[in-house]
C-alpha cells in the first residue's frame, strides 16, 4: 500500500480505527478544524465507561441493544480487559508490552504501511501469533508530541507503538482463553424458534476489552479510544475534528465551539 492509498483509506472516519469498521458508502464531510490539544483535553475527561455510545456505534448488532445493555456490557468488557492484563502481567512478571510479546512468542513487525487493505489500520493482530504496528501513523504521532498541549494531556513518556501493541496483545490473550473469557462466552440471542435458537458473539466486547487491557498495562488515566482522534489528526485535522464531534456527542457532551474562521479579506497572524 502506498502513502497515497493509505491516506485515501483514512477517509471513512466513522468506520473506526482501533475498532471494527463499517462497510457503508462514504461521502466526504466537512468539519471546522479544532486544535489537537483542545480536543484531547476534552476527550481525556470522558470516563472509560462513558465511551459506550461510541464503542457500540461500530457494532453491527448495535440496533438490537438499548443503552442500559450497552452501559452494562461496556463495564463488563472493560473489567474483563483489566482482569486479563493482571493475569498475563503476573504470569510473565512484566507490564512492558514488548517483553510480554516476546514471552508469549508473538511475531511482531513494524512496517511503514499495511500491505493491502480496504480499511484503516494502524495496527492489527493476525491469528495465530502475528502483530503488525504500522509506523507511518506512529511517526506522525511522535511529531505531534512536540506540541506542549499534547504532552500535557497524553504525558510526555507515552509510547504510541507500545500502546498499539498492548491493544493487539489482548486479541492473542482472548484466543488463548476463548473457552472462558467474557468476550467470547457472552452471547446474545438473535432469534429463537422452539428448541432452535441463534446466538451470536458481539464484536464490540472484544474491542472494548482490548481498550481496558491496554489502559491497564500502560497505566494511563484516559481511555485509549481518544487515540482514534490523535492518530487521524496526523493525516487530516479536519477529519479528526469530525471524529471528535462524534465522540463528544456519543458521550452526551457538548463539543467545544470551533475557532472562528476569518472572513474574506480579514488578516490573520500565525
Amino acid at each position: 500500500m502506498t502513502k497515497e492509498e493509505f491516506r485515501e483509506a483514512l477517509k471513512p472516519i466513522g468506520a473506526g480505527l482501533l475498532g471494527r469498521p463499517s462497510q457503508q458508502r462514504y461521502e466526504r464531510p466537512h468539519f471546522p478544524i479544532r486544535p489537537i490539544g483542545d480536543m484531547l483535553s476534552d476527550l481525556a475527561e470522558i470516563e472509560p465507561w462513558e465511551w459506550y455510545g461510541y464503542a457500540f456505534s461500530r457494532e453491527p448488532l448495535n440496533g438490537k441493544f438499548n443503552d442500559d445493555q450497552r452501559r452494562e456490557w461496556m463495564e463488563k468488557s472493560l473489567a474483563c480487559g483489566k482482569e486479563y492484563a493482571g493475569i498475563v502481567c503476573r504470569e510473565y512478571g512484566t507490564q512492558d508490552p514488548n517483553e510480554l510479546a516476546k514471552a508469549m512468542g508473538m511475531n511482531v513487525s513494524y512496517p511503514e504501511f499495511p500491505e493491502k487493505t480496504d480499511r484503516v489500520l494502524f495496527a492489527e493482530f493476525r491469528v495465530p501469533d502475528k502483530i503488525c504496528i504500522y509506523m507511518d501513523a506512529v511517526n506522525k504521532a511522535a511529531r505531534l508530541f512536540l506540541k506542549p498541549e499534547v504532552t500535557q494531556v497524553l504525558t510526555e513518556g507515552l509510547d504510541v507503538s507500545r500502546l498499539l501493541l498492548a491493544h493487539e496483545l489482548f486479541h492473542f490473550v482472548e484466543e488463548r482463553y476463548k473457552h472462558e473469557i467474557f468476550t467470547k462466552t457472552e452471547k446474545i440471542r438473535l432469534w429463537s424458534l422452539g428448541f432452535i435458537h441463534n446466538d451470536s458473539n458481539v464484536i464490540a466486547f472484544s474491542e472494548i476489552a482490548a481498550m481496558g487491557f491496554a489502559q491497564e498495562i500502560m497505566k494511563i488515566s484516559y481511555s485509549p479510544y481518544l487515540m482514534d482522534v490523535f492518530l487521524v489528526y496526523g493525516y487530516s485535522p479536519e477529519e479528526a475534528s469530525g471524529l471528535y464531534e462524534e465522540m463528544m456527542q456519543a458521550a452526551k457532551r457538548e463539543p467545544r465551539p470551533a475557532p472562528q474562521e476569518p472572513s474574506v479579506g480579514e488578516e490573520t497572524t500565525v
